[in-house]
């Protein structure tokens, strides 16, 4: 197979995910934030909230819709451009889209219609269930998706058949239940939650700007400060949680995001700053913080992280285990009803290291006729991109804190001072806007990868996994598929703007009526209303 198949497919699909991931984030956190301000209205009966509900559900509907768009070419491309990962693993990575599809996505869409158009044909309860309902839904697919593709982190509940040649389901629940999924999940979901939450501090900073739409703005500032601050800590709460996970499951993932060369002694320090060198083995310039990489990583004092030097040596007796596995797999393959109980046995024995001997198609047919220089290549090909992980992750991390210290202004502001902001303030709020997607799309750099050379970690090779396919095809593709949703970009930013400049609908009977009951309430000379006023002469 030609090497440039397997990267133009990698970066095809590689930048279907990054698009569609700009859509996600947004959707998972506005289906939320809507939610939210509808519960208000239907516990306060305030026409503002109705108004906000309105004007943050049009949004989140612009957004939803493009999302879908980019979200179903991806799937597509699994059979299209990895139709051998497909036939590999598609017993295990099936199931969990098969069910996001069945269950969550119909969820979702069928109440994100009922949402839209059943506001003056339900009653404000029953369209508020609505409301959180999407928002369910929403997030059910987040974790059907995360649990596919965390599975691909740290493939759990299977085994491979070698009558069939494929991986085959043995344990659904450790499937649903594996740790890097769920850990991705909550991470993943409250990245989406702040993203929300910074996108309607930014646009209703802007309103307030603009001196437009005041009460809607302040309104929503309150309660994206408030969600953002709890999500945003969330966030850096779930990402130790991720990082101790990489360090149980992906020793070579936490290495390279270090650029922990060598082993050192524990509890190992976090690199806050420097320049990895991947030629000479080091990181020029780098600047410690004593053992906080040992607390994330190993949640100890005293257990050491292993330097991608241990870890390459460790991955070249693997490969050495692995070739074992493979000539006893072709043994049973030519033998097929007759393959002695020996041979079984002795690849069940080596089973788990099958994958690392598959790293060496890329250099050898056979790789029992791999040379040592051929294995030590494979061994080292399992070290990642040590300095894109390296910035990725400080990227990430580094704005991960900055939304903290945004949110913790705003909420303060908002509680505390009356919910007035210096101007300077709010131009930050507007500035910050694009932050959230920046350090979104670093985290899935980070997960993504960071995995490589794997599709499938410790199972299948990535350069395996791409279909059969010519290089003039993937281009032509490649470029259309940019084209495309490079399109589908302009359009959303196109009409999120639209809809931001118009800005909300406001009915004008509807609040001239609750303020009218509003006043009778405060002027009620009845002792059981709240307000009443007090009878001259008392």
């Amino acid at each position: 197979m030609e090497l440039g198949v397997v990267e133009l497919s990698r970066l095809q699909f590689a930048s279907t995910a990054l698009y569609h991931f700009l859509f996600v984030p947004l959707t998972l956190g506005l289906a939320i934030l809507v939610a939210i301000m509808e519960t208000v209205y239907v516990m306060t009966g305030r026409p503002i909230w109705r108004q906000m509900t309105k004007f943050w559900g049009t949004l989140f509907g612009i957004n939803f819709v493009l999302g879908v768009a980019t979200g179903i070419t991806m799937e597509f491309q699994f059979g299209m451009n990895w139709s051998y990962y497909s036939h590999y693993v598609g017993d295990i990575f099936g199931a969990p889209l098969a069910i996001e599809g069945l269950m969550a996505f119909f969820l979702e869409a069928t109440f994100v219609g009922l949402f839209f158009f059943g506001w003056d044909r339900m009653k404000p309860v029953t369209h508020c269930i609505v409301a959180w309902l999407v928002a369910i839904g929403s997030n059910f697919s987040a974790l059907w998706i995360l649990i596919a593709n965390g599975w691909m982190q740290h493939p759990v509940g299977a085994t491979f058949n070698p009558d069939t040649m494929r991986m085959e389901m043995t344990d659904f629940m450790a499937v649903l239940f594996n740790p890097v999924a769920q850990a991705k999940f909550v991470h993943t979901v409250s990245a989406g939650y702040v993203t929300a939450s910074v996108f309607v501090l930014g646009v209703s900073a802007w309103y307030l700007l603009k001196g437009r739409h005041l009460e809607l703005a302040k309104r929503s500032i309150t309660v994206a400060s408030a969600f953002g601050l709890a999500a945003a800590l969330s966030v850096v709460v779930l990402g130790d949680e991720s990082g101790y996970t990489a360090g149980e499951t992906q020793k070579m993932k936490l290495a390279s995001i270090e650029a922990m060369w060598e082993t050192e002694p524990a509890p190992a320090h976090f690199t806050l700053f420097g320049f990895p060198d991947k030629e000479a083995r080091e990181t020029h310039y780098a600047i410690h913080v004593p053992w906080v990489m040992g607390l994330i990583g190993t949640r100890s004092l005293d257990t050491p992280i292993p330097g991608i030097d241990e870890l390459v040596a460790k991955n070249k007796d693997r490969i050495q285990s692995g070739i074992i596995a493979y000539d006893a797999l072709m043994t049973i393959r030519a033998d097929k009803d007759q393959v002695p109980a020996d041979v079984r046995a002795t690849f069940e024995a080596h089973s788990a290291d099958l994958g690392y001997a598959l790293l060496l198609k890329r250099y050898v047919d056979d790789p029992r006729q791999a040379t040592p220089a051929q294995i030590q290549q494979a061994a080292d090909d399992t070290v990642p991109g040590v300095g894109i992980l390296f910035w990725a992750f400080r990227i990430m991390v580094a704005l991960g804190f900055a939304f903290i210290a945004v949110m913790i202004y705003f909420f303060f502001r908002s509680s505390f001072k009356g919910q007035s902001y210096p101007r300077w303030a709010l131009r930050l709020a507007v500035i910050v806007i694009p932050f959230p997607w920046i350090a979104a799309e670093m985290g899935w750099v980070v997960a993504e990868f960071g995995r490589q050379p794997w599709t499938v970690d410790g199972v299948l090779p990535t350069a395996l996994s791409a279909s059969q396919l010519s290089v003039g095809d993937l281009l032509f593709t490649l470029i259309g598929f940019v084209a495309f949703y490079s399109v589908l970009f302009v359009v959303e930013m196109g009409l999120m703007l639209k809809y931001i400049r118009k800005g909300p609908h406001i009915d004008v009977k509807e609040t001239e009526a609750w303020m009218a009951r509003h006043e009778a309430r405060l002027t009620s000379d009845r002792g059981d209303k709240p307000y009443a006023a007090v009878p001259a002469g008392e």
